[in-house]
């Protein structure tokens, strides 16, 4: 993907490619500004694309808006602004399936028994909770349009280490059940660790790619971008 932000902006994407597959965790990690956001956004149809293509399950979805990919199954949980706050946690589940006219209520359960402390406060208001809680309320609710594939952005910013933890454990426990995951993150070593696929994007482009494990593992990617 080559793009930015409206006909003349300039680009911020270089040639950069992102996949995931089938039952994958793929992460984009960089320093701030690299394009991570950005490139998840042109992913989702918010910039424009002047050259390459988006494909989901190989149909090029590149002219479609946003909802129109939603559509096709692209869940995107944005890393502000992302659960109603007056609504409540179940409330934020439904608007969640509003693309839906099949039955919710199996896979509201689905999302309980991922998130059990959603089902304890099912009906409390969203903006009572936790910033841990409040992201699991997120990723519930895009997982409520039976995704073919879940993008989250920065999802463990502004909460603690151990709420970190768990909302990997979770995000984990989501790939398992064949979703696959592309997820920008800030914690590049603790990202990586949980992933299949990494990629470490510098000023809009690919630097590096490989498994988690590779990523890890290379002397310059650790020196450059994991603090040593």
């Amino acid at each position: 993907m080559t793009g930015g932000y409206g006909k003349s902006g300039p680009d911020i994407l270089h040639d950069c490619t992102i996949a995931v597959d089938k039952g994958e965790i793929a992460v984009i990690v960089g320093p701030n500004g690299a394009g991570k956001s950005t490139a998840m956004k042109a992913v989702f149809g918010m910039l424009d694309l002047r050259e390459g293509h988006v494909r989901l399950d190989g149909e090029d979805i590149s002219r479609l808006s946003p909802q129109a990919r939603v559509a096709k199954g692209m869940g995107f949980v944005p890393q502000n602004n992302n659960i109603f706050t007056s609504m409540t946690v179940e409330e934020n589940l439904e608007m969640g399936a509003f693309i839906r006219t099949d039955d919710i209520s199996g896979t509201m359960n689905q999302v309980y028994d991922l998130f059990p402390i959603l089902r304890e406060k099912r009906r409390q208001a969203a903006g009572e909770l936790s910033g841990g809680q409040r992201q699991q309320v997120a990723v519930g609710r895009a997982l409520m349009t039976k995704p073919k594939v879940l993008m989250l952005d920065e999802p463990t910013a502004g909460v603690s280490p151990i709420v970190m933890d768990e909302l990997f454990d979770r995000i984990i426990e989501v790939s398992r059940t064949g979703i696959p995951i592309l997820m920008v993150e800030q914690n590049a070593r603790q990202a990586l660790e949980i992933a299949d696929k990494g990629y470490v994007m510098v000023q809009g482009r690919n630097a590096y790619t490989g498994t988690g494990k590779e990523l890890l593992a290379d002397p310059e990617v650790r020196k450059s971008f994991l603090g040593g």
